[in-house]
């Protein structure tokens, strides 16, 4: 019981209220002991006396305003139903958040609207997250149990329960969808795959539509998901309870069989669904009772057909599959049987042979259509040992027929639950552990309750039980681990109600023996409860209702239900008669006989019995009752050896209205889903629990003593006593202080009244100052104006006497002024009215020259263009002449060459003639080699005749010489014979001019010759390179070498005979140069000579050159297609500077370089040696012109470097290393490969075709920086959220602020490990300085490295971004100041680095407007304007989110400022994005810049000695 002093004037209260259970109140004075009243005024303003006739009969106290919307509701103050029934408003209407903590249990509320909070961004930022840290949801759960699992190695189980429509089946779809992700690899492998393939096909068998649920599931199921070692999933195993087999056959108003019936009829149309014989739903009786055909937003067609692929996924091949609905559809055909009455008071019943439906049914079952007839009419009966066949009055016959439908659908489903466990099962035998999910039926109450609803029931009182223990368990460890000294918590043990049901001669006994009876009925079997449990030892849960003696009441832990007992017997026997089933054995359909061979040999525990004529004396085991005991008491079994977790749906509105809630409903399924009762067990304890940190941060203001943190306990220990006199309200324990219920409210109204108080004395000291600076500021003021109105009074006088004196000054000025500007007026008229005169003239003038200069240029251009017309048309004409004359002599050409080419005998001739030729040419070279020697003959005697010319010149230039200086003392005198003899050298040396000037013309014509023929020969070369490889491109290119050559060494002589010539003619006019002239025709004939021979033997190597082209051109292969071939450029000369590697060493060089190489060896290497050396190997194999060695040996050198790669998976430095050889290597082979144009010889590219290698390098490439990347992100993904979010960068900074439960952990969550350093962001820079300088040791490139930290830098923001929106206890002003902050160490760390330009502060934009959005205003119109403003960033949801998480102190953001940030939000343009979470996930796609190195030479290399490659060889 609260204490009497919280019931003071102000407090809040709840009432009891008829329409909303529960309503708030205020007290209007002090309530004191002994009044029969209490005063208080209702939220719509009444006054209302609540009459009050002991304390006890107080209303309950509510809670504090800083505990509305709290997600645990066991850490409210007060814990009672209203509380909880007003938290649970709160979080669903006002903040939409359907998932809350109760201790232990997650209370789920159905929204009944799709939300985007179960994509695999809120499963990744669920994923390793400890439960007390993350706002409530179901993957909190499930997470919890998958840790607990792998953590204690332990099996767990997730029990979800709740009515039809709360949404189990949804919850346990995405728990399972939790495992899936969690427990398989980045895609689903098989196994995952076949675990979410099971939920289509059960909830097409199994669930069906009612009154309250679209898809109710209309059976029990237990899933077992089995974990290996490592945490993957390797199997599952299904285990269904009570399937609801009479819906099979009856279906109550607005309601629908089983799915799978009306997605068959829906699917009619299609060709393979035609031979089941198939109509709309409404002609079948099975499925039109309820005249509910179709469901709204659900498309059947579509839904089987998800169906069929789940059976794929799970091996059923098609052929069963269309069995299994030919069994489906023979049920529906059953269903409309006609079966007619017929004898005395209708004691016989028969069909008709010719009944449609009996044809259709006996032919999809391949059974005999009159057999079936017969014996749904007709059984059989064992009487004095004969066997006699009695007939059936026409209900007997429809109750058999109906319980064949039931029987054969309950053994379809039966046989579906064994196929789908036998393609989960494939592994289970190397199961670890497991963890179940429990989907079972929440307790039922309806107007007519029945044997469902009863066992229902029952099992909900087994799971009560166990759920009770449980939790009252915890509470115990709870205590036991803080060493508290308590007494036992008394608790409600439902033990009584179960033994009426299940205990001997209980409900379950008395039901069992009436079916044993022969003639048992219902009205039997209630008249021996009444004696049993009533007349004889009276049970305190049974009831006998007044007005009925067919119907009983029983207790059980949630409500009073009356179950009536007609139709318990036929529905614990559930029977079928032997000889039908016996028809269906033989049954041509396979799988139809393998159903009930298997029924035969070992009886369902699912579907009842078969009864022949004679009965078993065991017959009791196989009624559904005892079965469902069985089961059930293995489910209890399985779960009391797990750690059980603890779901419970709830149903807020039965109309099914998005986020609308009925008080009324909820609180019914509150006390039935046991909610209440873990309050209540927690309020008997100590409910409320802080730790001594969390209590000394929050009570600070009431502790005397020692203000430090490190004393806090010792504070609390000393102080607490003095706040609560009674030392029962409390307790101490190890690391927590434990109060009872209410003592945390008055806890918190002492805080108030402190603060209060502390507030009165600052206001007072304040409103003093504030009087005293006002005083001072008035009298200064009085002073102020007194000076200034004395003032005033003195120069308004001056002022008058001014003005007066003025005034004449003004008046005369005035007048001189009017005087003035008349005049300038008139004047400045007269002026511009000429102005304007001649500026008319003048743009007239003006006009008139332009129209005249206008009309010349217009005809000017007419007359140009008219004559550029003309010209075109002319010349289009001519040119089209030209082009019909030359396409017409072209296609003549064409013609005669096609023609030519085709023939066989000309290809004949010219191999013919070219072997004439071969031997005219050879006879030609010995010809001219014989010349030759003849002409080095004759130029010997010519040389023998020249020189005795030469003497006889000399002879007679030595003579003339002497005559000469004879006639110097005698005087000029001429001799005749002198004269003639320089007349005849003169003759001599013109005609050697002219001889000479002949040969000189002779070569040019030889030279053009010869240069016609080197482009016809270089024409031929280029066709011949294109069509064949070979030893021509050397001969080829010694040719050019020596032609070129010949030529260049011609040219020059013929330039220096030019050159001599013109000295010759100008020097032959004197004739005293007799001597100079005959040395310059000696050397003129050498010349002659000499080029004589050089021509020849340039003809000679034009004619070898001719002929050893027209034998290749002979004796060469035909060439490939022009599209496959490849053209090969010649092979580099003499490229120097490589490494040659022996074929024997190959793979030495590979194991010494990458495979072997170690962790310190391989980091002091230079940045891409390894593929430095690779490439010299490599280039060196192919200047050797053996092409499958050089691509054998870049392939195994690719593949060992992918080994390496994979070898160091979690070594950062090793992948950097490797990552810069692939990437370098993938540089060089496309920097030399022969697409690429290369200047110099030493850049020759590569004769063998490796782009196929150049591509896997490139995938290798992108695989070694994921891996780099995996590897930073596995380190840093548990340390961003502590670093982030929880480190306080920024000491005592969030001490004193922190807020009421907000960071403390929520009941029955698992307690952190102590001890340890707290990773802080200090943590997070180190990983990424490791990552950094690992990159920059290898010399990668800058924009790499900026793309590596643009993904990492999205990873923080993402994960710390999303972990703020699911937390609660960050959502603070303070705590956004520690954010900012170590955001700000991270921007510096980025910009100190210089990684700011690839995009990576960028990323960081949405988790600063979110820090920026907890540090603002949020309370006036203009703070919401501007925080929609700053968060541009940021959509909708998120601002809206975070805003309502948002709590500092006592301050909460109102809903009408949330309202108006929304009403902002809706126009603004740009953030459309719906979803609430980022995509962690995300990769950003990365491209390695082409950066061709400088030209590697091995002298440059600096090989260390400890790589033992020595035995390369420089080459």
């Amino acid at each position: 019981m609260a204490t009497l002093e919280l019931y003071s004037k102000g407090a809040s209260v709840w009432i009891p209220d008829p329409d909303a259970v529960w309503v708030s109140a205020q007290l209007l004075r002090d309530y004191n002991a002994g009044e029969q009243h209490v005063l208080l005024q209702l939220s719509d303003g009444r006054e209302l006396d609540y009459p009050v006739a002991s304390p006890s009969d107080l209303p309950p106290l509510g809670n504090p305003d800083i505990l509305e919307g709290e997600n645990d509701l066991t850490a409210l103050s007060f814990l009672h139903e209203p509380a909880v029934l007003h938290n649970l408003r709160v979080r669903f209407l006002d903040y939409s958040s359907i998932y809350t903590y109760c201790g232990i249990v997650l209370v789920a509320i159905n929204p009944y609207d799709q939300l985007s909070i179960y994509g695999e961004e809120v499963i990744d930022a669920y994923s390793g997250q400890d439960m007390a840290d993350m706002e409530p949801h179901i993957f909190s759960v499930a997470e919890d149990a998958y840790r607990t699992m792998t953590r204690e190695e332990k099996n767990q189980s997730i029990i979800i329960s709740g009515e039809s429509g709360s949404g189990k089946t949804v919850s346990a779809k995405f728990t399972m969808r939790f495992f899936a992700v969690v427990g398989g690899a980045a895609q689903q492998t098989s196994v995952e795959e076949r675990v979410l393939a099971s939920n289509p096909i059960m909830e097409s068998f199994g669930n069906a539509k009612t009154t309250r649920n679209d898809n109710s599931s209309r059976f029990g199921k237990y899933i077992e998901i089995g974990f290996g070692r490592k945490g993957d999933i390797i199997g599952a195993n299904m285990k269904t309870y009570l399937l609801e087999k009479s819906r099979v056959i009856f279906q109550a108003s607005a309601e629908r069989n089983y799915h799978i019936f009306y997605q068959l009829c829906a699917s009619r149309e299609l060709p393979e669904m035609r031979s089941l014989k198939l109509d709309a739903p409404e002609r079948f009786r099975y499925t039109s009772q309820g005249g509910e055909m179709n469901i709204p937003g659900t498309d059947d067609v579509l839904d089987l057909e998800r169906t069929r692929n789940a059976f794929t996924i799970l091996g059923v091949q098609a052929d069963q599959q269309m069995e299994l609905f030919r069994i489906l559809a023979a049920v529906l055909h059953l269903g409309n049987l006609n079966i007619q009455a017929s004898g005395r008071g209708g004691d016989r019943s028969y069909i008709n042979t010719e009944d449609r439906s009996l044809a259709v049914f006996s032919k999809l079952l391949g059974v005999e259509g009159p057999q079936v007839a017969h014996w749904l009419c007709h059984r059989r009966l064992a009487v004095g040992g004969e066997m006699l066949v009695k007939p059936m009055s026409g209900q007997q016959a429809v109750e058999a027929r109906d319980a064949l439908a039931k029987h054969i659908y309950g053994q379809m489903f039966t046989w579906t639950v064994h196929r789908l466990n036998a393609a989960l099962r494939s592994q289970m035998s190397r199961t670890k552990s497991f963890i179940g999910v429990l989907d079972i039926y929440g307790f039922e109450t309806f107007e007519r309750n029945s044997f469902e609803q009863f066992c229902i029931n029952y099992a909900n009182e087994k799971l009560q039980q166990q759920f009770n223990r449980h939790v009252f368990q915890l509470e115990q460890e709870e205590y036991v681990r803080e060493e508290l000294a308590w007494s036992r918590i008394e608790f409600s043990d439902n033990q009584m109600c179960i033994n009426l049901i299940e205990g001997q001669l209980g409900l379950f006994d008395l039901l069992d023996e009436e079916c044993r009876m022969p003639k048992g009925s219902d009205e039997s079997w209630a008249r021996k409860l009444y004696d049993q449990h009533l007349n004889g030892k009276i049970q305190p849960h049974f009831r006998k209702p007044r007005m009925s003696n067919s119907a009983f009441i029983v207790l059980h832990f949630a409500d009073s239900v009356q179950y009536e007992c007609d139709g318990f017997l036929d529905k614990n026997r559930d029977t079928v008669f032997v000889e039908l089933v016996n028809i269906l054995r033989a049954s041509q359909v396979r799988l139809l006989a393998e159903l009930f061979q298997q029924d035969g040999n070992a009886p369902s525990l699912a579907n009842g019995g078969v009864q022949s004529g004679k009965r078993s004396h065991r017959e009791h085991k196989l009624t559904v009752g005892f079965q469902f005991r069985q089961s059930l008491q293995q489910l209890m079994d399985t779960l009391n050896s797990t750690t059980p977790h603890y779901v419970r749906c709830i149903k807020p509105n039965d109309l099914k209205e998005p986020f609308m809630f009925d008080p009324k409903r909820t609180v019914q399924q509150l006390r039935a889903c046991g909610v209440l009762e873990t309050i209540r067990i927690s309020a008997a304890g100590y409910p409320s629990r802080w730790t001594y940190e969390e209590f000394f941060g929050r009570y600070r203001v009431l502790l005397r003593g020692p203000q430090s943190l490190e004393q806090a306990r010792d504070s609390c220990r000393q102080e607490l006593p003095q706040l609560i006199p009674d030392p029962e309200q409390y307790c101490f324990g190890k690391t927590k202080v434990f109060f009872r219920a209410g003592q945390v409210a008055l806890l918190e109204r002492l805080r108030a009244d402190r603060l209060r108080a502390a507030a009165m004395v600052i206001q007072t000291s304040a409103r003093g100052w504030l009087a005293r600076l006002k005083y001072a500021r008035i009298l200064w003021a009085t002073v102020t104006v007194q000076r200034y109105c004395r003032g005033a009074l003195a120069r308004r006088l001056a002022l008058t006497l001014r003005y007066t004196k003025a005034a004449l000054v003004i008046q005369k000025t005035f007048r001189m002024v009017m005087v003035r500007q008349m005049f300038f007026m008139i004047r400045q008229a007269t002026i511009t009215i000429q102005a304007f005169t001649r500026g008319t003239l003048a743009r007239y003038r003006y006009r008139q020259l332009l129209s005249e200069r206008a009309a010349v240029l217009l005809q000017a251009t007419v007359r140009g263009w008219l004559a550029r017309r003309a010209f075109r048309r002319t010349r289009a004409a001519v040119v089209f002449m030209q082009c019909c004359a030359r396409r017409k002599a072209a296609r003549r050409e064409l013609l005669k060459l096609k023609a030519e080419a085709r023939s066989v005998e000309k290809f004949r001739e010219l191999n013919k003639g070219m072997e004439v030729k071969l031997m005219q040419l050879q006879l030609r070279v010995d010809q001219q080699v014989r010349e030759g020697v003849a002409l080095r003959e004759s130029l010997h005697i010519q040389r023998e005749a020249s020189g005795a010319e030469l003497e006889a010149l000399k002879a007679t230039i030595r003579k003339l010489e002497s005559q000469k200086q004879e006639q110097v003392h005698l005087g000029p005198v001429v001799n005749d014979n002198q004269v003639e003899e320089r007349k005849r050298a003169e003759e001599k040396a013109t005609e050697e001019i002219l001889q000479l000037t002949q040969e000189v013309q002779a070569l040019q014509k030889e030279r053009s010759s010869v240069g016609k023929e080197k482009e016809d020969l270089t024409a031929q070369l280029l066709v011949r390179e294109k069509e064949q490889e070979g030893s021509n491109f050397i001969f080829s290119g010694l040719l050019e070498n020596q032609l070129s050559r010949q030529h260049r060494q011609w040219t020059e002589e013929l330039e220096a005979l030019r050159c001599q010539q013109g000295r010759i003619i100008s020097e032959s006019s004197s004739a005293a140069q007799g001597q100079g002239l005959q040395e310059l025709l000696e050397v003129r004939e050498l010349e002659c000579v000499r080029l004589r021979r050089e021509l020849k033997e340039l003809r000679i190597s034009v004619a070898l050159r001719r002929l050893v082209t027209q034998t290749d051109l002979l004796h060469a292969p035909p060439p490939p297609a022009p599209e496959d071939s490849i053209p090969s450029g010649p092979k580099p000369a003499s490229v120097t500077g490589l490494l040659e590697c022996r074929k024997k060493d190959e793979t030495k060089l590979l194991k010494n370089l990458i495979t072997d190489i170690r962790g310190n060896a391989g980091l002091s290497l230079p940045a891409g040696l390894p593929a430095a050396v690779l490439f010299l190997c490599v280039r060196q194999a192919d200047c050797s012109g053996d092409r499958s060695r050089t691509h054998a040996l870049c392939a195994a050198a690719v593949t060992a470097i992918k080994g390496a790669v994979k070898k160091h998976s979690n070594d950062v430095d090793m992948t950097a290393m490797w990552l810069k050889n692939a990437c370098l290597l993938q540089d060089l082979l496309t920097q030399h490969s022969p697409k690429q144009t290369l200047d110099s010889e030493e850049m020759a590219p590569l004769t063998t075709d490796l782009s196929d290698l150049t591509r896997a390098l490139s995938d290798l490439c992108i695989q070694a920086y994921q891996q780099l990347l995996s590897i930073t992100e596995k380190r840093l993904q548990n340390i961003i959220v502590p670093a982030l979010l929880e480190s306080e960068t920024i000491p005592g900074l969030s001490g004193s602020g922190a807020k009421l439960g907000g960071s403390r952990k929520r009941a029955g969550s698992d307690p952190r490990p102590a001890g340890g350093d707290a990773p802080t962001m200090a943590s997070v820079l180190r990983e990424l300085g490791s990552l950094h300088s690992a990159m920059s040791h290898q010399a990668l490139v800058p924009a790499l490295m900026e793309q590596a930290f643009h993904q990492l830098t999205y990873l923080i923001t993402a994960t710390t971004f999303n972990s703020l929106l699911l937390r609660k206890d960050v959502c603070c002003w303070s705590r956004g100041i520690q954010i900012r902050y170590n955001v700000s160490l991270l921007q510096e760390w980025l910009h100190t680095r210089s990684l700011q330009a690839g995009g990576a502060v960028a990323t960081l934009e949405p988790l600063i407007q979110a820090v920026q959005l907890l540090q603002v205003g949020k309370k006036t119109d203009a703070d919401a304007r501007a925080l929609v403003q700053t968060c541009s960033a940021l959509s909708s949801q998120q601002i809206v989110k975070i805003l309502t998480l948002y709590s500092d102190l006592e301050e909460r953001v109102t809903l009408n400022f949330i309202r108006s940030v929304q009403g902002l939000l809706k126009g603004r343009v740009g953030v459309s994005s719906k979803q609430l979470l980022m995509d962690v996930r995300r990769v950003f796609p990365v491209t390695f810049p082409y950066s061709p190195p400088a030209v590697l030479h091995a002298d440059e290399l600096d090989i260390p000695d400890f790589l033992k490659i020595s035995f390369l060889r420089r080459a």
